[in-house]
């Protein structure tokens, strides 16, 4: 398939577009390269991916040196004149759109960023799919939509109305504004509740790569909450699988769905919520074991309260997932940091 992928710079981005390039799809990587994080990541992923440019221009084609059926743009979501260009020359079947202004706690200060790169961005996605005949739009939502619900394990088929941080908002938005043009223009939907992404290549922001770095630095970590923290941890790897399965079966109008009972998870249109997560919390001072394990050194800890906009508990029911696409992550987490901290020694030389 020809697939257009947004965000093939970032993390789960660039993992996505290999896997995709390695099965035989044609991919169309679109990235804004921003400096939200050490730019260095990002070309450093884009290398892997075949570009040894040192910088881009916005606006035009790159071709992969690594991946013929690779090629790549450089655009900010919220120019709608580039986004309609590059759909009308690319003629794409399928869009997974995961190019997003991240971060809970960045969102409490720029909050502007999130409105430009979230939503105005995510409707000139829509509007493009909208006049292109896309196949199937799949985007990346986030566990932090569930904000205020401490019902667990965290289910789609759970109300979302309380997000608390912009992020979260944000992101509810999307699913809102997707289920609008399933309705309206029938493009099947899938939207992503990624749950606490980790592995290597991983963002610089996350607690695994800031942990990994101060430890080896000598410096302490801050643990928020005094340690009494979380989080449904998922490999990078497994989030993958899921991402694949969804964008390979579009999704189909649920003949059941009432409007007297309405199910937030799907709808008479072709509309569909997954989420991908570990189902298997994990509290954040066996998190940090790990980490001190793989390094072979114990972390200096400032314990913290509990951040503005963060949640105390994540934890991912993935029924609808296992149940629709036969899916089920499962990566302990020990192999997966030990595989985080082997790419940050590689990549870092430390």
């Amino acid at each position: 398939m020809k697939i257009l992928l947004t965000g093939t710079a970032g993390f789960i981005g660039f993992h996505l577009a290999k896997k995709l390039l390695e099965r035989g799809d044609e991919v169309v990587g679109v990235d804004n390269i921003n400096d939200y994080y050490d730019i260095r990541v990002k070309y450093g992923r884009l290398k892997e991916l075949g570009f040894e440019e040192k910088d881009f221009e916005f606006g035009k084609k790159y071709i992969s040196k690594k991946y013929p059926n690779h090629t790549f743009y450089r655009v900010n979501l919220e120019d709608k004149e580039a986004i309609e260009k590059i759909f009308k020359n690319e003629n794409p079947q399928r869009v997974c759109n995961l190019a997003a202004q991240a971060g809970v706690r960045y969102s409490l200060t720029n909050p502007h960023t999130y409105a430009q790169s979230n939503i105005v961005g995510f409707i000139n996605i829509l509007e493009a799919c909208r006049h292109n005949e896309v196949e199937h739009l799949a985007y990346a939502s986030s566990s932090s939509v569930y904000g205020l619900n401490e019902t667990m394990p965290f289910n789609v088929h759970h109300n979302v109305d309380h997000p608390i941080s912009l992020y979260a908002a944000s992101k509810k938005s999307n699913e809102l504004m997707a289920h609008t043009y399933s309705y309206l223009f029938n493009i099947p939907t899938t939207g992503l509740r990624f749950f606490t992404v980790y592995g290597p290549w991983g963002r610089p922001d996350m607690a695994l790569f800031l942990f990994t770095k101060a430890i080896l630095e000598d410096r302490a970590i801050d643990v928020f909450n005094y340690g009494k923290m979380k989080r449904d941890f998922t490999f990078i790897d497994d989030i993958i699988e899921g991402v694949v399965r969804v964008i390979d079966n579009p999704a189909k109008p649920n003949p059941n769905w009432s409007g007297k009972t309405p199910d937030p998870a799907t709808s008479k249109a072709p509309y569909r919520v997954y989420n991908i997560g570990n189902g298997s919390p994990v509290e954040l001072m066996d998190f940090i074991k790990a980490i001190e394990k793989a390094l072979g050194k114990e972390a200096k800890k400032n314990y913290l309260p509990l951040q503005p906009g963060d949640v105390p508990a994540t934890w991912a029911d993935t029924s609808s997932l296992e149940k629709d696409l036969g899916y089920k992550p499962g990566t302990p987490i020990e192999y997966g940091v030990e595989q985080f901290v082997k790419w940050y020694r590689e990549f870092y030389g430390v």
